[in-house]
């Protein structure tokens, strides 16, 4: 439960400020409900926010409210996309669903907040930004 509050709490501290939530659809989620409810707090909290999935390409940006998710199966997954994507739209904060087993350029510079939502019990190293596991 502590997850949810300071995903809470991080949300409300940034209500004047753009974000973006992203999701890795590379595979079918071990905890798809989890998923769904991380959405569904973003919609009634922020719903403002654009929901952007991605595997290894940007697939679809889209309001939170009105998205509908799909995954593949093929496992490819790279951030760089949407790492770019949201500087281009100005996005302060990047809140992002993902196990990350990914991959982005080295070179990219990230100038705005990246949070790594991890919805497994495995506690990954991330290459910048802030880890919270949702499990």
């Amino acid at each position: 439960m502590r997850w949810q509050r300071a995903l809470l709490a991080l949300l409300k501290e940034r209500k004047d400020q753009s974000i973006a939530l992203a999701i890795d659809t590379s595979n079918r989620p071990s905890r798809p409900v989890l998923i769904q409810n991380i959405i569904k707090l973003f919609e009634k909290l922020r719903p403002d926010t654009l929901l952007v999935q991605a595997d290894f390409k940007i697939r679809d940006v889209s309001p939170v409210g009105v998205a509908t998710l799909k995954y593949f199966k093929h496992g490819k997954s790279s951030y760089t996309e949407v790492l770019e994507w949201a500087a281009a739209q100005k996005i302060d904060t990047l809140f992002y669903i993902t196990d990350v087993t990914g991959y982005f350029y080295e070179e990219l510079e990230v100038n705005y907040e990246v949070f790594w939502l991890v919805p497994d019990d495995y506690m990954p190293r991330v290459p910048f930004g802030k880890l919270i596991r949702v499990a």
